[in-house]
C-alpha cells in the first residue's frame, strides 16, 4: 500500500512541475533588503517561483536536512506508528562533541518510529534523526544517506548532495533554494508530516526502556508558529516546516504561510547567525526575510486567469467547409497565474503560433497550435490552442480545389506547354508541308503545258 502511495506522489509531483504555471518562474522585485544569501518563495496554488535569490547556489542547509530524512523514513517504514526503535549506545557516542541540537531520547528507550519523527520535526534532535537513519538503513548510516541522495535524484533535484541524516557540517553537504523547495513540496504530500512540523509542543511517552512511561516535552524550534519562544518573529499565517543553524550553513528556515485563500513556501538559506569575532547573532534574518516576503505576497500580489477554455485566443482560415472560411481556436485549458495587482491586464501578451491555415474536417478539441503568454520578456506558460467547435467537410470544395490544384500545378503546366508546343510544331511543319505541297503542284502543272 504504501509503495502505491510513494509512486503516486511521485507522478503527482512531477506532474504537477511539469504543468504550464509550475513552470513560471517570475521572480517580481522587491522593495525591501533581506539577510539570507538564497531565498525562493513559491505560490502553492499555482506552483508559480514569484520571488527568487541565488536560488541555485549551493548552501548547507543544515537541520533542513531532516526533510528529506523524513521522506526516506516515511517510505521505508510500514507502520510508523507501530514499529519500535531501541535506542543504542552508538547513537549517543556519535553525537558526542558535536555541539547537536538534541531531543532528550535516551540509551535503551524503546520509541515508535513515529515519535521519533516528532524527536526529529519538533526539536530538530540530530540523535532522533541519527537513530531513524541506522534503522532504516539496517545498522548502516550510510546506506540511509545513499537512499537519501538517491530520493533527491528521482524528485528531480540536480544540486543536492547528501552526506548525513541531520544537517551537521560537512563540505560535501548541500542543496540549493530551489532543490529544497521541490522535497519540501513533496514531503507536503506525506502523512503526518505537516501535523508533526506544525506542532508547538507535545508530550510524549516512551514504549519501553529505563525511563518508560516518563513524560517528556517536545518544543518547536520554529519561530515563526510558536507565540512565546520568540515573540517578534512569531507569524500567525505560518505553519510548519523545519529550522536549521550552525556557523557554516548560517540561520535556514523553510516555512508555509496561508492568508486569504493564497498559500505560499518559503525557502530561507544562510542568514548570518555568528559576526566576523564568531559571537552568536541574535537576529535571525532567516525570520525576517520569510515573514517580510510573505507579507510583500499577500499585499501585492493576486490570482490571474489569463487563459479560459471558453474564450477563443485568434481564429485560423478553414478550407472546404461549406459556408465557413474561419475557425476560433480556444486554450486547451484554463491558465491562472499569481501577477502582482498593478499589472494591467493588457499588459499581458498573448502570442498564438499556428500554421497559416487548415482543413475541414476538424473535430472540436483538436489540437492546431499554441499560444504562449508572457510578461515583461518573461513567458508565464504555453498552452496547446484547440479547434472550438467541430466542422465537416464538403467534398464538393474539396474536389474543386483539387482540379484547381491539378491545372495550377507545375507539372500540369508543364504538360500543357508541352502539348502545346508540339501543337505548335505539328502547325509549322503542316504549313511548311502544304506549301511545299502546293509548288510540287504548280511545277507539275506547268510541266504537262
Amino acid at each position: 500500500m504504501k509503495k502505491k502511495l510513494v509512486c503516486f506522489l511521485s507522478v503527482v509531483l512531477t506532474v504537477w512541475l511539469l504543468l504550464p504555471q509550475g513552470a513560471f518562474a517570475a521572480s517580481f522585485q522587491i522593495d525591501f533588503d533581506t539577510a539570507c544569501d538564497a531565498l525562493q518563495l513559491v505560490n502553492l496554488d499555482t506552483g508559480t517561483v514569484v520571488y527568487e535569490k541565488n536560488a541555485d547556489k549551493r548552501r548547507e542547509p543544515a537541520s533542513t536536512t531532516k526533510i528529506m530524512t523524513y521522506i526516506v523514513v516515511y517510505e521505508n517504514v510500514e507502520d510508523p506508528d507501530n514499529t519500535t526503535v531501541t535506542i543504542s549506545e552508538k547513537i549517543r557516542d556519535e553525537l558526542l562533541g558535536t555541539g547537536s541540537s538534541l531531543s532528550g531520547i535516551e540509551v535503551g528507550d524503546v520509541l515508535t518510529v513515529k515519535q521519533l519523527l516528532c524527536c526529529m520535526m519538533i526539536p530538530s534532535g540530530n540523535d532522533a534523526a541519527l537513530a531513524l537513519a541506522d534503522f532504516v538503513g539496517g545498522g548502516d548510516v550510510q546506506k540511509f544517506v545513499d537512499m537519501m541522495n538517491e530520493k533527491a535524484a528521482e524528485l528531480g533535484c540536480t544540486n543536492t548532495h547528501f552526506m548525513n541524516p541531520h544537517g551537521l557540517h560537512d563540505d560535501e553537504h548541500y542543496t540549493t533554494a530551489r532543490d529544497l523547495a521541490i522535497i519540501t513540496q513533496y514531503a507536503m504530500m506525506l502523512p503526518d508530516f505537516m501535523d508533526i512540523t506544525n506542532t508547538t509542543n507535545i508530550y510524549y511517552k516512551p514504549y519501553g526502556g529505563p525511563d518508560a512511561e516518563e513524560k517528556r516535552l517536545l518544543v518547536t524550534t520554529n519561530r515563526l508558529i510558536h507565540k512565546n519562544l520568540d515573540p517578534q518573529y512569531y507569524y500567525q499565517y505560518a505553519q510548519g516546516i523545519k529550522t536549521g543553524s550552525h556557523d557554516q550553513a548560517g540561520y535556514c528556515l523553510v516555512s508555509t504561510a496561508t492568508k486569504n485563500g493564497m498559500s505560499y513556501l518559503c525557502v530561507a538559506l544562510g542568514a548570518p547567525s555568528v559576526d566576523e569575532s564568531g559571537n552568536r547573532i541574535s537576529e535571525h534574518g532567516e525570520c525576517t526575510d520569510s515573514i517580510n516576503l510573505y507579507e510583500w505576497a499577500f499585499g501585492n500580489l493576486g490570482f490571474r486567469t489569463l487563459a479560459d477554455t471558453e474564450d477563443a485566443v485568434t481564429e485560423i482560415e478553414l478550407r472546404f467547409a461549406w459556408n465557413k472560411d474561419t475557425l476560433l481556436l480556444v486554450p486547451q485549458e484554463s491558465f491562472t497565474t499569481i501577477l502582482p495587482d498593478d499589472i494591467s491586464s493588457s499588459s499581458i501578451l498573448a502570442t498564438p503560433n499556428i500554421p497559416d491555415y487548415i482543413e475541414a474536417p476538424v473535430k472540436k478539441g483538436d489540437v492546431i497550435g499554441t499560444v504562449t503568454y508572457s510578461y515583461a520578456d518573461q513567458t508565464l506558460a504555453t498552452i496547446n490552442l484547440v479547434a472550438g467547435e467541430s466542422v465537416e467537410r464538403s467534398e464538393l470544395l474539396k474536389s474543386a480545389s483539387t482540379v484547381k490544384d491539378i491545372v495550377t500545378s507545375t507539372w500540369f503546366l508543364a504538360i500543357v506547354g508541352v502539348i502545346l508546343f508540339l501543337v505548335v510544331i505539328y502547325i509549322i511543319l503542316a504549313l511548311i508541308y502544304n506549301r511545299k505541297k502546293k509548288k510540287l503542284r504548280k511545277v507539275r502543272k506547268y510541266k504537262n503545258m
